[in-house]
């Protein structure tokens, strides 16, 4: 009985010696720090500038030394998931391995299929389906375009994601297209497009412009009325349509995962680049015209028969 005693209590010594020892540690860490605290002092004449000065070239020079031996990688260079949101990519440059890093391949499980997603499905893994990229990239370049013609002859887009995470999307999308972008980031009213004299008011209704060239729908089945109504006003519409939706809801389908945040900021984003490419051309067209107009010669008075 005396040995595991013994073991015990040299065991309890071991721990304590330990916790002594880093309790020393930290003691001298803490007085170190407040001795360095203490020890800095202001720059006061001209030389302490200059020598703090010569410091930090000296570090810069080692910075730029050795940077050749090591990794090149920076948050400029590489991905980040904010990436996707503040710095869209444009349609030239989206890749599958985007779309796939932004899990836009998951669908719903295979149960909830929709009949009219057969083509545009992979396969099943673990009971979910897989859509296939290989559609959804040509169709993503396809609206691209769509959204680049419209805003390319004066038209006016709509984003339209009324989830919680998608308002910021929606927001930021609308703002790269300046005055031909709009966005519904809260509840499509119902009637805003079929009962525009009630909810404008009969001047706007008549004066102005309030039904849109294009809509985007980045959540389609919550939205359902609102493609109704854009069916009824003849209103082109895109949309993310994922394995539960039939595809034939938006005139312009993008086979895509509709729930992940990351898939939808990649899409919307890569259509707003799109649609501030197309208003970048209408300013340009408008310009050229101007410049036209401006330098065609007036056409003389006729002379009136005395």
């Amino acid at each position: 009985m005396a040995l595991p005693l013994l073991r015990r209590g040299a065991a309890s010594a071991a721990r304590c010696s330990r916790s002594s020892v880093q309790a020393s540690v930290v003691v001298n860490i803490r007085q170190n720090s407040s001795f360095a605290k203490v020890e800095e002092t202001p720059l006061e004449a001209p030389e302490d500038w200059t020598n703090l000065q010569l410091k930090r070239a000296e570090y810069k020079s080692l910075i730029d030394t050795f940077s050749e031996y090591g990794s090149t990688q920076t948050r400029d260079n590489t991905f980040q998931p904010h990436h996707t949101l503040h710095r869209p990519v444009a349609p030239s440059d989206i890749t599958l391995s985007a779309l796939l890093a932004s899990g836009a391949h998951f669908g719903h499980s295979h149960t909830r299929m929709n009949p009219n997603f057969v083509p545009y499905a992979y396969g099943t893994r673990a009971g979910i389906t897989i859509i296939d990229l290989d559609h959804t990239l040509p169709l993503l370049r396809r609206a691209a375009q769509v959204v680049r013609g419209v805003a390319a002859r004066g038209g006016s887009i709509v984003f339209v994601g009324t989830r919680a995470d998608l308002r910021s999307t929606v927001r930021l999308a609308a703002e790269r297209m300046g005055k031909q972008g709009y966005h519904v980031g809260e509840r499509w009213l119902p009637g805003t497009l079929t009962n525009k004299v009630h909810m404008f008011g009969p001047d706007v209704a008549r004066d102005e412009q309030v039904v849109p060239d294009l809509v985007v729908f980045l959540n389609p089945i919550p939205n359902i009325h609102a493609i109704r109504e854009c069916a009824l006003e003849h209103v082109p519409t895109i949309g993310i349509v994922d394995s539960n939706v039939d595809p034939r809801v938006v005139m312009y389908p993008i086979p895509a995962n509709d729930e992940s945040t990351r898939t939808a900021e990649l899409i919307s984003g890569l259509l707003s680049v799109a649609g501030r490419e197309g208003v970048a051309i209408y300013h340009e067209e408008q310009a050229k015209a101007a410049r036209a107009a401006s330098r065609r010669p007036s056409r003389p008075r006729e002379q009136h028969m005395a």
